[in-house]
């Protein structure tokens, strides 16, 4: 495959996505192993590049992905992807014996018997998954979303090593089947709103603002009026009408905006 074509394929455990085409730039999201991108423009040794799972459009540096077939790009997008369900799992690249570290919610392609094939790569997976098939998308959520407890806090993060308030909850909807924007902002547009807290059931969504009424953050509702949320690290608090109370500080951290739901 050609390394000008403008599909690609994340090969790495995971890639830093920058606002520019730099180093210095700000990472704006990361691309997990098995996510597909569209390659919009060259500069030097960097891409600027679509994601497909999300349509986020970011800059990557060119030794950081695997140019794929059109064929190839469109089946990893209309399969439906099963996702790594551990913290850390091993994947083997076939053809030259390396091997790989696999995060959390990494994409795992038209796997078959633990294999998949991507042009002339071939990749075998040993280990857990996740089914996005499962009925009970509620329990599901929460089961994932405290795999994440612990995790610090990091601008543009998606892994377990390192996640911001958004990035954690659309790779933790990613592995229960349902799709959503990177941003809050983004994630805030859609959904059905719901009027109360008290109306609002596990695994739906609370969305926050700022003094300018512009959303910045968000986080999956639990059990009991608690929500789990990226804050410094992915924890657990207090969440009742006018919004997050910080368990640690006794005090309200983020101010409620609304809520929304994405579930039947």
């Amino acid at each position: 495959m050609t390394e000008e074509s403008p599909y690609g394929f994340c090969h790495l455990s995971v890639v830093p996505c920058r606002l520019e085409a730099s180093d210095r730039s700000e990472m704006v999201t990361q691309l997990l192993f098995g996510e597909t991108l569209e390659v919009l423009e060259r500069k030097g040794n960097w891409v600027k590049v679509r994601i497909v799972f999300d349509d986020y459009e970011c800059w990557i540096d060119n030794k950081q992905f695997l140019p794929i077939s059109y064929h190839t790009f469109m089946r990893c997008n209309f399969a439906m992807n099963e996702c790594s369900a551990d913290l850390v799992q091993i994947i083997s690249d076939l053809n030259t014996q390396e091997t790989t570290p696999i995060l959390l919610g990494s994409s795992l392609p038209n796997i078959q018997s633990g294999e998949i094939s991507i042009d002339d790569h071939n990749f075998r997976f040993e280990g857990s998954v996740c089914l996005p098939s499962e009925p009970n998308k509620r329990d599901i959520i929460q089961e994932y979303a405290y795999n994440y407890l612990g995790t610090p806090y990091l601008w543009g993060g998606r892994s377990a090593f390192g996640i911001d308030c958004s990035g954690f909850v659309q790779v933790v909807y990613k592995m229960s089947g349902i799709k959503l924007k990177r941003d809050a902002s983004q994630q805030a547009e859609y959904g059905s709103t719901l009027s109360f807290v008290e109306e609002a059931q596990p695994g739906d969504l609370a969305f926050f603002d700022n003094e300018d009424g512009r959303i910045v953050h968000v986080g999956i509702l639990l059990k009991n009026q608690e929500i789990i949320h990226a804050s410094g690290k992915v924890r657990i608090d207090r969440i009742d009408h006018q919004g997050i109370f910080n368990t640690d500080t006794k005090r309200y951290s983020h101010r409620l905006r609304l809520l929304k739901t994405f579930l039947d």
